[in-house]
C-alpha cells in the first residue's frame, strides 16, 4: 500500500463488526505497521477510520472514475 491513489476494499465478512456493512466499498487508510499485522484501517460507516481484520475485505482495483467519485464521498 505504498501507492498514493487512493485504495478501497469490498468487505466480504463482519463478524462481530456494526460497522462495516457486507458487499460495500469502503476507503483504506495506509497503515504499513496494522497491515503487518494482518489488519487493514478502514473508514466505516462512522466515518472514522479503525482497524480491521485483513480477512473481512478484497481490495478492489476501481477504473480511475470510480476511485475519484468515491474518494471525494
Amino acid at each position: 500500500m505504498k501507492n498514493s491513489e487512493p485504495m478501497f476494499a469490498l468487505c466480504v465478512k463482519n463478524v462481530d463488526c456494526e460497522d462495516i456493512e457486507l458487499r460495500k466499498i469502503y476507503k483504506i487508510v495506509p497503515d504499513k505497521r496494522a497491515s503487518q499485522e494482518g489488519y487493514l484501517r478502514i473508514v466505516d460507516e462512522s466515518g472514522e477510520d479503525y482497524l480491521y481484520p485483513e480477512s473481512y475485505f478484497l481490495i478492489v482495483d476501481l477504473p480511475l472514475m470510480a476511485k475519484e467519485l468515491l474518494f471525494a464521498a
